[in-house]
C-alpha cells in the first residue's frame, strides 16, 4: 500500500535519511523501531509531507506522492497522530473532533458512533476542554480526531508513550480491531517491545536514518533488539 523508495531528507547539513526503502502492507500493523534519534519520527513526518524529501520516491496506492503537499496527503485518507497528540487544549473535545471531520473524505459532518465505542470516555466528556484531560485521554482524543477523517491508513507516533497501562491496553485493542476488522493500514512508532510484539505484525528496525533489519513481528529476536535497540 505504501513504499519508501531511496528516500533521503536533510534538516540543514544534517542528513537524516539515507537511500531509505521501505513497504507498509495493506491491512497490518507495521512497526517502526529503534533507538531514539535515529529518525522513526522523520519518516512518518516525511509520509505526511510535513518536512521535505531531497529526492525519493513516495508511493501511496501506487501513485508518488513526494512532491503533494501534506493537506493533499490528508485528502488521500492518511489519518496521523504525531508524537506528542497536538490536541486543541482549549478547545472541548467536541471542537476538537470537529476539526478532524473537517478533513473527511465523504463530506461527514457528525462525528461516527464508532468512534465513541471505541472510546467510550470521549462521549462523556465533550463539554469539556482538551487541555484538561489527562494524557491518556488526550491520547485517545487525538486517535479519535484522526479517525474523523476515515482513514485507510493511519500512522500513530508512539501512542504508548507516558500513558498509564489500562489506556495503553485500550489502545492497542483499538489498533487489532482497525487492522483485523476494518482492514485499515497502520504505521506503529513503538519503543515499548512488548507492546509492539502484542499489536505488530510486520516491523522495520531504523538506525541512523536507514532500515538495518525487517520482518514479521515474530522474527524480531533478542540478538536484533540487543544490537539496535539496547542502550
Amino acid at each position: 500500500m505504501l513504499k519508501l523508495e531511496k528516500l533521503n531528507q536533510y534538516y540543514g547539513q544534517s542528513h537524516t535519511l539515507w537511500d531509505l526503502s521501505l513497504e507498509i502492507k495493506k491491512g497490518r500493523c507495521t512497526c517502526l523501531m529503534g533507538r531514539n534519534g535515529v529518525g522513526k519520527t522523520t519518516i512518518t513526518k516525511a509520509i505526511m509531507g510535513l518536512v521535505p524529501s531531497k529526492d525519493g520516491k513516495i508511493l501511496y496506492d501506487g501513485q508518488d506522492i513526494v512532491k503533494m503537499t501534506s493537506d493533499k496527503r490528508a485528502s488521500l485518507a492518511i489519518g496521523y497522530v504525531p508524537q506528542g497528540r497536538e490536541i486543541f487544549p482549549q478547545l472541548t473535545v467536541k471542537e476538537n473532533l470537529d476539526i478532524g471531520l473537517l478533513g473527511n473524505r465523504n463530506g461527514l459532518r457528525q462525528v461516527p458512533e464508532k468512534i465513541y465505542e471505541l472510546f467510550p470516555v470521549l462521549k462523556e466528556m465533550l463539554k469539556r476542554k482538551g487541555g484538561d484531560l489527562s494524557g491518556g485521554q488526550q491520547q485517545q482524543l487525538a486517535i479519535a480526531r484522526a479517525l474523523c477523517i476515515e482513514p485507510k491508513f493511519l500512522i500513530l507516533d508512539e501512542p504508548s508513550e507516558g500513558i498509564q497501562p489500562n489506556i495503553v491496553q485500550q489502545i492497542g485493542e483499538v489498533i487489532d480491531y482497525l487492522t483485523k476488522e476494518e482492514n485499515m493500514t497502520v504505521i506503529l512508532v513503538e519503543q515499548k517491545l512488548p507492546f509492539a510484539r502484542r499489536h505488530g505484525d510486520d516491523f522495520f528496525i531504523i538506525d541512523r536514518g536507514a532500515v538495518v533489519a525487517n520482518g514479521e513481528i515474530e522474527n524480531l529476536n533478542d540478538d536484533i533488539v540487543n544490537k539496535y535497540m539496547s542502550v
